[in-house]
């Protein structure tokens, strides 16, 4: 199964399957910045994070606001699993300042490109 990317006005989804369902979320605010190259990221580290979840279909949200970059980042769960353990996992590697910083310098906008 391929990642799926679309863009729907101000948001940019990136998911194994569609219509993206999270019943694992975590979620978290990063300063503007180009939203599929920060959905791409979040999802490369999240996939190495949880590639030992069973039944997990992988999904990333980025939505472009005013005040910054809202993320979504969690997926589908289609087996039972322990969610709460999962679900920390991915909320610390979010806050993860080492993350946040690779993330950022790699999405960072740049003088005349468009989010």
């Amino acid at each position: 199964m391929t990642w799926i990317h679309k863009q729907f006005g101000d948001t940019f989804v990136l998911g194994k399957r569609f219509p993206v369902q999270f019943d694992l979320l975590a979620e978290t605010i990063f300063p503007l910045c180009r939203s599929q190259k920060l959905a791409l990221q979040i999802r490369q580290d999240m996939w190495r994070l949880l590639q030992n979840v069973r039944g997990l279909l992988p999904a990333v949200e980025v939505t472009g606001r005013e005040t910054g970059m809202y993320v979504r980042a969690g997926g589908q769960l289609t087996c039972s699993v322990h969610v709460r353990s999962a679900q920390m996992k991915l909320q610390n590697m979010l806050e993860n300042p080492a993350y946040r910083q690779r993330w950022i310098n790699y999405a960072v906008l740049k003088r005349g490109v468009l989010l």
